[in-house]
C-alpha cells in the first residue's frame, strides 16, 4: 500500500477531515504555482458521475491573473498528478479541476480514524438539547413502508447528535386523539355493546385485560372509517363518542387507554426490529391541556383573529415567492386542527425540557405545514428567539415501478411484512446450495437483512425519493459471503462528504 504520509498516526488525537485535507493540498499547489492559495479551496462535486470533488478557483483567478482559466488549471495538476493522495485529478474546460481521491489514501485515513475511541469525531463546544419528533405513527393502525424512512433517518441523526456529545431526545409523537378515536369507539360499541365501559353509571373497576386483540383493532378503524363515509347515523355517533371521550366521560377514557397499550405494544415490537428506540411515547392527546390557554393568549395579544368562523393567525411574509395561507388555530365548530395540537406540543417541550432545537423527521409533503407552524410559533412567542425548529423532509420508498412501495395486490404494505419478506429472502439466498445451521443462517438473514433495509434508505439523499431494490443490497456469493457493500460504503460517504446532518434529512404525521 502507498502511504500519503498525511495519516500515518499510531493513535489519533485529532484528524482534520478529508475535505480539508483535500483543500490544503491543492492549495498549497495553487501557491507554488504563482496564485493566491485561496483559489485553491476544494468543495464536493455537484457531478458525482464526473468525480467526487471539485475545484473553480482557477476561473475565479482569471482576471486577476490575466490568464485562461484552463492555463491556470493545468499548471496546478501538473504539480498534482503524481500525488499519491490522488487517483486521477484533472484540468477539464474552461477550467474546472476535477478529483478523485486515491482508495489507500481513503483507507488510510479510515485506519487512523480506527485508531481513535471517537472515530475522530470532535465532542460539540456547546452542547445542546435537542428534541428529535420522528415516528409519527398513528394508534390502532399497523406500521407501514411508509413509516420506515421517518424511524431510519430519525434513529441516525439522534445516534449522531448523541455521539457528537448532545442530549437528544426522541420521541415518537403518536396520534390518539380525534374522530379517529371515536370511530373505533363506536365501531366497538356496535360489536359488543355489553362492554362496561359503554354503562355511564358503572363505578367499579374496569377490566385489566383489553376487550381485543392489536389484531382485530387493526381491523376495526378501516371498517369504523369507511362506514362513516356512507352511514351519516354512525358518522354521528362517532362525533358523539369523540365528544365523550375528549371531555372525560370515564368508561371512554378507559377504554382509549385500552386502545393506546395494545397499539404500543404491538409498535414498540415493531419499532425493536428495526432497533429503533424513543425515548418519549408522546402523545397528541398530552398536548390536549395547553390548548385552551394557547388559544385564549393568541386572542388578548391580538395575533388571532376570526375569519369566516374560523380562528387564524396570519403567518405570511412580503418576501414569499410563494402563498403561505393562513394558519388556522379552530376550526368554525370550534375543533382543533393538526396544527393546534402541533404548536400546543411545542408548548409542552419548551415547559418540559426547554430545548435549543426541535427536528421534525415527516415526509417532504409536510413542508407547508410546518412553515406555517414554525412561523406561528415565533409570532405569537411560543418558543425563545434562538429556538430552533427544523423540517427535514423525506421523500418516498419507492418500488421498481417508480411508484410509492407496495405489495403485489396493491396495497401499502404493513412493514413488518417488509421485515419478513426481506429475512425469508436472505435465509433463501444463504441457504442455497449450501449446508448450513439453520439457526445461525437466520440469525445472519435478520442482521443482514435489516442493514439491507437502512442501508437502502440511507445511501440516498433523504429528501429525494428513492428506488428500493432488495436484489441490490441482498446478493450473496459463496457460504456466507454476503456481497452488501454497507459496511464500506457508509463508512466512506460519511468520511468524503463530512455531510450526514445536513443530509439526514408523511407520513404517519397527517392524522385522519
Amino acid at each position: 500500500m502507498k502511504l500519503c504520509g498525511i495519516c500515518r498516526l499510531e493513535k489519533v488525537e485529532s484528524m482534520e477531515k478529508i475535505l480539508d485535507l483535500i483543500s490544503k493540498k491543492v492549495m498549497d499547489a495553487f501557491e507554488g504555482c504563482g496564485y493566491e492559495a485561496s483559489y485553491g479551496k476544494v468543495g464536493i462535486s455537484n457531478r458525482p458521475d464526473l468525480c467526487e470533488y471539485q475545484c473553480n478557483g482557477a476561473m475565479a483567478g482569471a482576471k486577476k491573473y490575466k490568464k485562461a482559466p484552463i492555463m491556470i488549471a493545468n499548471d496546478v495538476v501538473a504539480v498534482l498528478k503524481e500525488d499519491p493522495m490522488f487517483d486521477e485529478i484533472v484540468a477539464v474546460n474552461p477550467g474546472f479541476i476535477n478529483i478523485r481521491v486515491a482508495g489507500d489514501f481513503v483507507a488510510e485515513y479510515l485506519n487512523g480514524m480506527q485508531a481513535d475511541e471517537r472515530l475522530s469525531v470532535e465532542k460539540a463546544a456547546e452542547p445542546k438539547t435537542i428534541m428529535i419528533d420522528y415516528g409519527g405513527a398513528n394508534v390502532a393502525k399497523p406500521l407501514h413502508v411508509g413509516h420506515l424512512r421517518s424511524a431510519i433517518i430519525g434513529e441516525s441523526i439522534k445516534r449522531i447528535g448523541r455521539f457528537v456529545g448532545h442530549k437528544v431526545i426522541g420521541d415518537v409523537h403518536l396520534g390518539d386523539w380525534g374522530l379517529q378515536m371515536g370511530l373505533i369507539i363506536t365501531e366497538v360499541k356496535e360489536r359488543q355493546p355489553e362492554l362496561v365501559y359503554f354503562d355511564e353509571s358503572y363505578e367499579g373497576e374496569y377490566p385489566e385485560e383489553a376487550p381485543f386483540t392489536i389484531s382485530e383493532l387493526e381491523e376495526i378503524y378501516p371498517t369504523a372509517s369507511g362506514k362513516s363515509k356512507v352511514d351519516e347515523a354512525f358518522r354521528e355517533a362517532a362525533l358523539e363518542a369523540t365528544a365523550k371521550l375528549q371531555s372525560g366521560v370515564r368508561g371512554y377514557r378507559a377504554l382509549w387507554q385500552q386502545i393506546l397499550n395494545v397499539s404500543i405494544a404491538d409498535l414498540k415490537k415493531n419499532y425493536g426490529n428495526l432497533n429503533v428506540e424513543f425515548d418519549l411515547w408522546k402523545k397528541e392527546s398530552d398536548a390536549q391541556p395547553y390548548i385552551p390557554e394557547m388559544v385564549e393568549e393568541m386572542k388578548e395579544k391580538g395575533y388571532a383573529y376570526m375569519d369566516q368562523g374560523a380562528l387564524i393567525v396570519d403567518v405570511a411574509k412580503e418576501s414569499d415567492t410563494k402563498e403561505v395561507p393562513p394558519c388556522i388555530i379552530l376550526k368554525s365548530d370550534g375543533a382543533a386542527l393538526y396544527t393546534t395540537t402541533d404548536l400546543a406540543t411545542i408548548i409542552e417541550r419548551r415547559k418540559l425540557f426547554d430545548p435549543d432545537e426541535i427536528i421534525y423527521v415527516v415526509d417532504k409533503r409536510q413542508e407547508m405545514h410546518f412553515i406555517q407552524v414554525f412561523r406561528c410559533a415565533r409570532k405569537t412567542g411560543l418558543v425563545k428567539e434562538d429556538t430552533g425548529l427544523k423540517f427535514l423532509g423525506f421523500g418516498t420508498m419507492n418500488g421498481k415501478d417508480g411508484k410509492p412501495f407496495k405489495t403485489r395486490e396493491g396495497g401499502v404494505m404493513r412493514l413488518e411484512h417488509l421485515i419478513a419478506d426481506i429475512n425469508e429472502e436472505m435465509f433463501r439466498k444463504i441457504t442455497e446450495n449450501h449446508e448450513v445451521d439453520e439457526a445461525e443462517a437466520r440469525e445472519t438473514a435478520k442482521l443482514v437483512g435489516l442493514s439491507a433495509i437502512k442501508y437502502g434508505d440511507l445511501s440516498n439523499q433523504a429528501s429525494k425519493d428513492y428506488v428500493f431494490d432488495l436484489d441490490k443490497f441482498t446478493i450473496v456469493r459463496g457460504q456466507y459471503e454476503v456481497r452488501i457493500f454497507f459496511t464500506q460504503s457508509v463508512a466512506i460517504k460519511s468520511v468524503l462528504n463530512q455531510d450526514i446532518y445536513a443530509r439526514g434529512g408523511q407520513i404517519g404525521r397527517k392524522r385522519d
